[in-house]
């Protein structure tokens, strides 16, 4: 991309915007005032420097003091509510943030519960899950597969869906989808374990289709406003935390899966030790998916009734684009200029998915380590909910941090790549040691606890945010669909080529693709962390036109582009804050003057009914009301 200034002009032009005062031309002095909270937000500008204009010291003192700020302020609310009802912080998280992750809690429920009660599975029916010789070997493992097959395909589906039709409907048909595959979980049958097994997978992989499309919908929802439309400081703030909280949702399914299975093996076998009966196991096994049902029904009923504005990111995009249906052009133009976030996103999560899933390997290793017997099922799970603790203390720590502007989104997912590949390369380098009980033994329960961590407290979560937050709003559930299926391939790779290697074998294979995220993030990931998402949009907008030369804000940041976008495409050098200053005034007097102009043209009655639907900030309008009253002989504002 050619550059629109010489070098000297824009090194002259981000020192004058950074040092001097900007005044409004044509104006009394100080009236500039009322357009500073819309063009220097206080919560990513110091007086009219951009933060990440500021020189290093000033930049990290301010970003401290910001965060300490609000999070001060953020606990006095708490203890507000608390003082006036003790449940209402309560209620405050449910509505905010686990509302808009319902689906991942039933996601985390059934799905982890499959390989939860296998070992249960194994030990009644040894003849067909673990010896094959009443089962066929690839049915039993086709159920793993048929899984994440049905995964790929909502995640691809419903993206583009979400997208055409809207949010909300795609958040409904995913309850749906899910309920009626629950109800086949618990129902099924068959005249022979065997058929029991091809029923199995069936119902899993079409419950396993909605669970797909929670990807997309849930990300979109939560970054996009959960309560109607978020405030654009709330954004830049806290979007990153909006979407962890409901992403993490999963984690507490996991919890609540392995839970009831314990308490339901209580009921019906009195124990959780060997001596499992089929009937026991059969109870622990349907009556766990009928509590996913009762929850699905009423997770339906929320996002029928309860879920208001969930589109409204997606209207304005269509709206401004003038695009009715599905964004083609922004699609094929996703494609061409931001292919490479495509891919780095895609394969970001691929690299994720065969660690996270891939995590499975542990399981028999584990258990030999911890248990005398692999009969020891319950054990198992005991040991299952220590882990599941330490994967929900990454998924809250990934939340507190990713909006911090030190630390942000690409750091965190950088760093859990790399500390995956060197946990895992530690278990396969250390293998013979620490296959063994003991000390050996004990370490690496460590690693196991630790990797789990790690892998939430980095790309798991930061995947899952970033794959829709660096498109724009038109295709971002297909973009996000997209990266999520070439993500969930890892975890099918995974699955089938552990069926093939040796225990330390798995451990040298998976840890590379911890050092491969890790470049990739490094290279190819925008860091977008306090980067507002209606400047992302306004950026687009000038792409979509063919006018990319146009913009110079802060979408186009050095800080906000990633290392390829910078060295090689050189995005970045058309930033301006001078420029941009200007071009922010021209588009508020465009919007100001389409406002005025409909108003106008309305009769009270479209006014009423029209409600401030078409308003614009008093500030803003009260800047262009007194420029109309300057004498004409004064310059236009510029």
């Amino acid at each position: 991309m050619q550059d629109s200034f010489p070098e000297e002009d824009r090194a002259q032009n981000l020192r004058g915007a950074t040092e001097r005062d900007i005044t409004f031309q044509g104006l009394p002095q100080g009236h500039e005032s009322l357009l500073a909270e819309t063009l220097y937000p206080e919560d990513i500008y110091k007086d009219k420097t951009y933060w990440a204009d500021l020189s290093t010291g000033e930049r990290s003192k301010w970003v401290n003091k910001q965060h300490s700020t609000e999070a001060r302020r953020e606990l006095g609310e708490v203890w507000r509510l608390f003082k006036e009802d003790p449940l209402a912080p309560l209620g405050r998280y449910w509505h905010n943030y686990a509302m808009t992750g319902v689906g991942f809690f039933t996601e985390g429920y059934v799905l982890f519960s499959v390989g939860n009660i296998l070992p249960l599975l194994e030990v009644v029916w040894p003849a067909c899950w673990e010896k094959h010789t009443t089962c066929n070997k690839t049915m039993v493992q086709a159920i793993s597969y048929m899984e994440i097959l049905g995964i790929i395909a909502g995640q691809i589906l419903v993206g583009f869906i979400g997208d055409w039709v809207g949010r909300r409907w795609g958040l409904i048909q995913d309850a749906t989808i899910m309920l009626i595959g629950t109800i086949l979980l618990v129902a099924m049958w068959g005249q022979t374990l065997s058929g029991w097994t091809v029923m199995y997978g069936v119902s899993l992989f079409f419950f396993s289709i909605g669970v797909g499309g929670e990807y997309p919908m849930t990300s979109s929802t939560a970054m996009e406003g959960i309560h109607g439309a978020a405030s654009a400081k709330n954004d830049r703030l806290h979007r990153g935390r909006s979407v962890a909280l409901a992403f993490l949702m999963q984690g507490w399914g996991q919890l609540a899966n392995q839970v009831v299975l314990i308490v339901i093996m209580l009921i019906f076998n009195h124990s959780i030790n060997p001596g499992y009966g089929i009937v026991a196991t059969q109870a622990t096994f349907r009556i766990s998916f009928a509590v996913a049902t009762i929850c699905l029904l009423y997770f339906l009923y929320l996002r029928i009734y309860k879920l208001r504005g969930v589109d409204d990111s997606l209207k304005a995009a269509r709206e401004k684009g003038n695009v009715t249906g599905y964004d083609v052009a922004s699609l094929k133009m996703v494609g061409s200029h931001y292919w490479h976030r495509l891919l780095a996103t895609s394969v970001c999560w691929f690299c994720n998915d065969f660690p996270f899933y891939g995590n499975q390997i542990f399981r028999n290793v584990f258990l030999s380590l911890v248990t005398s017997t692999s009969s020891q099922v319950g054990e198992l799970w005991l040991y299952n909910l220590i882990n599941i603790g330490c994967e929900l203390v990454g998924y809250y720590m990934a939340a507190l941090l990713l909006d911090h502007k030190h630390y942000g989104r690409k750091r965190m997912q950088a760093v859990g790549f790399i500390m995956s590949f060197i946990l895992f390369i530690i278990a396969a380098a250390a293998f013979p040691i620490l296959d063994k009980k003991g000390p050996g033994g004990h370490a690496f329960e460590f690693i196991y606890f630790f990797s789990s961590f790690w892998i939430q407290f980095g790309p798991n979560s930061t995947t899952f945010l970033l794959a829709g937050e660096v498109y724009p709003a038109s295709v971002r559930a297909t973009a996000h669909g997209f990266s999520a299926a070439i993500g969930k391939c890892g975890a099918l790779s995974a699955t089938i080529i552990y069926n093939y290697i040796g225990s330390r074998t798995k451990f040298w294979v998976v840890s590379w693709f911890g050092l491969i995220g890790f470049i990739l993030t490094i290279v190819f990931i925008p860091d977008t962390t306090g980067l507002d998402l209606r400047e992302q949009e306004r950026y687009w907008y000038f792409v979509k036109e063919g006018r990319a030369q146009d913009y110079h804000g802060v979408a186009i940041h050095p800080r906000h582009l990633s290392w390829f976008e910078k060295t090689v495409l050189k995005r970045h050098l058309n930033y301006n804050p001078e420029l941009d200053r200007q071009s922010k005034v021209e588009e508020l007097r465009d919007l100001y003057n389409k406002v005025e102009g409909n108003k106008a043209l309305e009769s009270d009655d479209e006014k009423t009914l029209k409600g401030n639907s078409d308003m614009i900030p008093d500030n803003v309008s009260k800047y262009f009301e007194m420029e109309k009253t300057k004498a004409p002989s004064q310059p236009r504002a510029t």
